[in-house]
């Protein structure tokens, strides 16, 4: 494989970008215990996105990784997991935004955010914040008891792990280097993005 295209994600902030059928595209902790969001859509279709409950649905498991596809609201394979490093993400969690920080954390004053970050840079391809799905919560580490209650834990990724998905369909993308204290260990860091093809 070659690499076409690698993106730098400073913390806290996103990126968007154009991936080719067959293409695969490697998320990789930098520093480790670092959650990214990921977000895509059918090129073609702007209205056809990732379906977080499809692909629990689909798959059967709330954690996806190594051989499991994820869908999209058309029930149309987007991506597969090639290569999982970790093993443990999710699809539980919308991405985290201004008021998510002001109910949850009783922040007032602006702060990055995933949901800003994407739509920053999804807009260029048409793509408003109203249209992002719950993303695949790339390293989040949640546990669920039996009553219920979401506990998250420090992310699993070490430094330089990876998960590596490829493209079924041409898609737009959009990934971010997460925002939020708590689902990093309370040490927002970078994220890089790799793009391959065969």
């Amino acid at each position: 494989m070659r690499i076409v295209h690698k993106f730098h994600l400073e913390p806290q902030t996103g990126i968007a970008f154009i991936v080719q059928k067959g293409q695969n595209i490697r998320v990789i902790d930098v520093e480790g215990e670092q959650v990214s969001d990921f977000v895509c859509f059918a090129r073609k279709d702007i209205k056809e996105v990732l379906s977080a409950n499809r692909s629990m649905d689909y798959n059967g498991k709330i954690h996806l990784s190594t051989g499991d596809v994820l869908y999209s609201n058309s029930s149309n394979l987007m991506l597969t997991i090639v290569d999982d490093q970790v093993g443990k993400h999710d699809f539980l969690f919308a991405p985290c935004s201004q008021e998510m920080f002001q109910i949850s954390y009783g922040i007032t004053k602006p702060h990055p955010n995933c949901l800003d970050n994407l739509d920053t840079h999804l807009s260029r391809y048409g793509i408003n914040k109203h249209a992002i799905p719950t993303p695949l919560n790339i390293f989040m580490n949640a546990k669920i008891s039996q009553d219920g209650l979401i506990n998250i834990q420090p992310p699993l990724s070490k430094a330089g792990e990876f998960i590596e998905l490829r493209a079924e369909m041409d898609l737009i993308v959009g990934v971010t280097a997460c925002s939020a204290l708590k689902c990093n260990n309370y040490k927002c860091t970078a994220i890089d993005v790799e793009i391959y093809e065969t």
